[in-house]
């Protein structure tokens, strides 16, 4: 079994996990790892949920690698799971927040600083991203950061294309707002 070659198909893999090679299952998350974690960094706002939700998604496929209909589309497949935890775990963080915070006002009316500089603005963007309703936030990323086309964002998150649309370009305004003041320098 040992070591899969250069291009083996995602298909061929799980087709060998099926068949008892567990090892094969290791290939598929080093694959997909990096792309869904960055995914599921930008979707939560914080590495550690990120990784928890990640891990998630990895042991349901795992668990429940024999439903997936087409092993070819095991990549689209996992998306799938990945987004559905997402959004599950964001949920849970906004009832979190909600309990916890009482007064959420000074934090909804926080500016970012302008003047910023290399990795400054990356926490802005994120900053920004993360004020976002997380249904814009998805589409926003799966269009931008993923580079997926509308077909594909519809079977990963269950949407209408026009949906998807409405909701990127809605994205992009609410962005360009918050964005607005600020000077890259």
């Amino acid at each position: 079994m040992g070591l899969p070659e250069v291009g083996t198909s995602d298909g061929e893999l799980v087709r060998r996990v099926l068949a008892g090679d567990t090892g094969a299952y290791t290939h598929l998350v080093a694959r997909y790892r990096d792309r869904l974690g960055r995914y599921a960094v930008h979707m939560l706002g914080n590495r550690e949920d990120a990784e928890e939700v990640l891990q998630d998604a990895f042991v349901r496929a795992h668990r429940s690698l024999a439903r997936c209909d087409d092993p070819d589309r095991f990549g689209a497949w996992l998306w799938g799971i990945l987004v559905n935890r997402c959004r599950t775990a964001g949920g849970r963080a906004a009832r979190f927040r909600r309990i916890f915070v009482s007064d959420p006002g000074p934090l909804a009316q926080a500016s970012a600083p302008s003047d910023l500089e290399g990795a400054e603005w990356g926490e802005v963007v994120r900053w920004a991203l993360a004020r976002l309703a997380p249904h814009y936030r998805e589409a926003f990323l799966l269009k931008y950061a993923e580079e997926l086309d509308y077909e594909a964002m519809a079977r990963l998150t269950g949407a209408g294309v026009s949906a998807l649309k409405m909701r990127v370009k809605r994205a992009r305004e609410r962005l360009k707002i918050l964005l607005q003041g600020v000077e890259r320098v």
